[in-house]
């Protein structure tokens, strides 16, 4: 993965990352609101954010599944994004948020990996409308998506990222296996229903969007 996409990914994870800050210190209607200013940031500078690139590295046959624009980018992808969670957990975290952090977390294991992952899928899927709706020029998608699947009570990979940083490190000692299994049901569940909707438009695209920016599309094309 080339230099600026991995910093793409982490100033990605540290956007939600500001985004959860303001839900955990806020939280209710207008903490999950207020969420949005993340996705809003990922967006507006073209950040390289895990469920914004999900839906296009979609292959059913998995060919190419190395290359850039492929699943291993899209992997490194989640992995800086985690980074710059840790980065904003580690620079923002206090006692309050950790115990914020926590109840979120506690209500995730509280369910079967199995329904986090189903659940997820719910998250990933908005998270594809706000992203086509950004494409055709409306907020409105993204604007309602975000807090939409905070209330729904969906996972979202990269924002539960900065939710198990921000937890205290006894919390996460005692829970680490459990924290493991489900992270990663919804990273998988995210994948999925980022790609919902090509179970009714297969060749569907996004106008005017490429995953990579446009001065290195070639680095695809080779």
């Amino acid at each position: 993965m080339d230099i600026r996409y991995l910093f793409r990914g982490i100033l990605a994870g540290c956007c939600i990352s500001i985004g959860g800050t303001i839900f955990l210190k806020v939280g209710g209607v207008a903490g999950a609101v207020l969420f949005a200013i993340g996705l809003i940031a990922v967006v507006s500078l073209k950040l390289n954010l895990f469920t914004g690139k999900a839906q296009f590295v979609w292959r059913p046959h998995f060919q190419n599944a190395l290359s850039e624009g492929g699943y291993a980018w899209l992997a490194g992808i989640l992995l800086a994004n985690i980074i710059g969670c840790a980065a904003m957990a580690l620079l923002v975290s206090t006692p309050e948020m950790q115990a914020s952090a926590e109840a979120v977390i506690t209500k995730r294991l509280a369910n079967s990996a199995w329904m986090n992952g189903l659940l997820s899928i719910g998250c990933g899927f908005l998270m594809t409308l706000a992203v086509q709706g950004y494409a055709r020029n409306t907020w409105v998608p993204l604007l309602f998506a975000v807090p939409a699947f905070i209330l729904c009570g969906f996972p979202h990979c990269v924002a539960d990222a900065f939710y198990i940083c921000s937890t205290s490190c006894g919390y996460l000692a005692a829970h680490l296996a459990e924290v493991l299994t489900f992270y990663a049901a919804i990273v998988v569940g995210n994948f999925l229903g980022c790609n919902a909707y090509r179970l009714v438009n297969p060749a569907a695209v996004i106008p005017g969007a490429n995953p990579l920016p446009a001065e290195d599309e070639d680095a695809v094309a080779s």
